[in-house]
């Protein structure tokens, strides 16, 4: 019976020959798993298939020999979320990080001064989130294993020059993207058990939420902003800042709390003042239980009741255990 393989899986097969990384070589192979037609024809393709997804993921799991492999593209997230900068050389990306953060970074004006991933620390009211600066692609270059940091976050900036040419600079990322299915909710027939098109889930489940950050705003030419939305074939959000006047960039912070969809909880001792300086971020939705989890996961099966101050309660309103919370709640826990 004939395998009758479609363009996605060869396409996906076709990044599997070009990954220059384990961890890129099992994510391709689960995509050609996931976009394979499941037939007899294709049993013995997918059981190879399985055999090399298994044996590299057990090769991940090996220590090297020879000393402690280190790979320099993977970034441990901190924060309330991590946003990680796609961009082209010179396109202005460690200047963000620079105006945004405290982090050490390269500003300068020849491309590929930044080699290797470098996090900073955004901070939004109350709210630190972890900026990643990383190493510019190009048409022709992409780092090996660079992909990986951007499969592991939970936002993707595309950062966009508006004072050079656009349209060249959103070819080059959003191929990067669709290529390595990036693109959350870009079409594919990668969907898992838990897509759910009702519910707005489904469609690249391997995918990440991407937004447009434009840069140098205060010398971009007339029209530029209109033409980068224009050379976009995806509903993707802009963001419009300038790093040397400052503009756009208090509402920039804020516009990454929004996209993370997370709220701030600030816990109440019995009989105390709450803390106000220092919240638990949890994802928008999340209940009382949900808190007492990220407070203490052991200790949150003890607990019996809780008290609620803020949206859609009384102040000190005992609530159930299934209460979803809202952003700036205020919460007192009690423990059996």
């Amino acid at each position: 019976m004939p395998a009758n393989l479609t363009p996605d899986y060869h396409k996906a097969e076709e990044w599997y020959r070009s990954a220059s990384t384990n961890e890129e070589k099992i994510l391709a192979l689960e995509e050609m798993l996931a976009v394979m037609p499941k037939h007899k024809g294709t049993e013995h393709l997918q059981a190879d298939l399985k055999r090399k997804l298994s044996q590299l993921k057990d090769a991940a799991t090996q220590p090297k020999k020879g000393g402690k492999h280190v790979d320099v593209f993977h970034v441990p997230p901190t924060g309330a979320g991590q946003v990680v900068l796609l961009g082209t050389p010179n396109s202005g990306k460690s200047a963000i990080l620079a105006a945004l953060t405290n982090a050490k970074v390269n500003v300068a004006d020849f491309p590929f001064a930044t080699h290797a991933p470098v996090p900073g620390m955004v901070k939004y009211e109350d709210v630190q989130i972890q900026l990643v600066d990383m190493p510019p692609i190009t048409a022709d270059y992409i780092a090996p294993g660079q992909v990986g940091t951007y499969r592991n976050c939970d936002l993707i900036a595309i950062v966009v020059d508006l004072s050079q040419d656009v349209e060249e600079q959103l070819l080059i990322l959003l191929d990067f993207l669709e290529t390595r299915k990036l693109l959350a909710g870009a079409e594919t027939p990668a969907v898992d058990d838990q897509a759910c098109p009702e519910q707005g889930r489904g469609g690249n489940v391997l995918g990440r939420k991407v937004f447009c950050l434009c840069t140098k705003a205060d010398i971009a030419a007339d029209g530029a902003l209109e033409l980068a939305k224009e050379s976009c074939d995806h509903p993707l959000e802009f963001v419009t800042i300038s790093t040397e006047t400052g503009e756009g960039l208090d509402a920039f912070r804020k516009y990454l709390f929004d996209a993370l969809e997370i709220i701030r909880v600030y816990a109440k001792p019995p009989g105390k003042p709450a803390d106000m300086n220092d919240p638990f971020t949890l994802p928008a939705g999340a209940t009382v239980h949900d808190l007492a989890r990220t407070i203490h996961r052991e200790l949150a099966e003890k607990l019996k009741s809780a008290k609620c101050w803020g949206t859609g309660v009384y102040d000190g309103q005992n609530v159930q255990l299934t209460h979803v919370l809202h952003d700036r709640d205020i919460v007192e826990l009690h423990f059996g």
